[in-house]
């Protein structure tokens, strides 16, 4: 067969059979995002430096091109390595856990909430939690048994949290910390009862986080089921 007759039947297996897109590369390059903006939170919550929170709010728009362009890879694929609504799940809920990054720290900046031990804790895990989504969508591909571990460690990530807003919670609305406090009547009052307030907004907030992270877990489980 000639070269002109092998490019032909190249051409036209190309337009039979389209070449199936590389989800694993597609869902990686989420994981690297939501690693990086858990890590610009927790620089935030450190530091209370803007900066910070303003990286994380850029992250959080390159995580919707990511996304957008991950969904129209996935709905204009004629083939997938695994089932569409197992990616579907998976670009979504990396997702999830980049928009919350950036949406606690425009609930901080709106209730005018400064950050403290708690909230600097509870976003060192929702790192660890996205540091395990990213090991186990590295390994999917070639090791998809291997997958398996990371996801049950976004899992506790999820518990881990879950733990310290607990914690947090307990001590905001301690009784004899919150006696101990100066001005026990009228403004002063009122302005310590809104700060228990609006910290317990924030908490709440990080802990629906880990959900998130939780979520995206097992939805890497979900697909490591089913390709090993």
């Amino acid at each position: 067969m000639s070269e002109d007759s092998n490019s032909a039947l190249t051409k036209l297996i190309g337009r039979v059979f389209p070449k199936m897109p590389n989800f694993f590369v597609a869902l990686n390059s989420q994981c690297d995002l939501a690693v990086a903006a858990s890590d610009a939170l927790v620089k935030f919550m450190e530091t209370g430096d803007e900066q910070w929170a303003l990286q994380v709010r850029e992250l959080e728009h390159e995580g919707d091109r990511v996304k957008d362009a991950n969904m129209d890879t996935l709905n204009s694929a004629f083939a997938t390595p695994v089932d569409r609504e197992d990616l579907y799940r998976a670009i979504i809920t990396i997702d999830h856990v980049i928009n919350y990054a950036k949406t606690t720290v425009r609930e901080m900046e709106t209730l005018g909430v400064h950050p403290d031990s708690y909230t600097a804790e509870m976003a060192t895990m929702l790192r660890e939690g996205a540091e395990s989504l990213q090991a186990g969508y590295k390994v999917l591909e070639t090791e998809p048994a291997a997958a398996e571990a990371h996801a049950q460690a976004a899992r506790k990530a999820e518990r881990n949290i879950e733990k310290c807003y607990r914690r947090g919670l307990a001590e905001l609305f301690d009784i004899e910390r919150l006696d101990a406090m100066e001005g026990h009547t009228g403004t002063h009052a009122l302005a310590q009862v809104m700060e228990v307030m609006k910290k317990r907004e924030v908490y709440r907030h990080l802990d629906n986080a880990g959900d998130r992270v939780a979520h995206a877990g097992e939805a890497l489980r979900d697909i490591v089921v089913k390709l090993v």
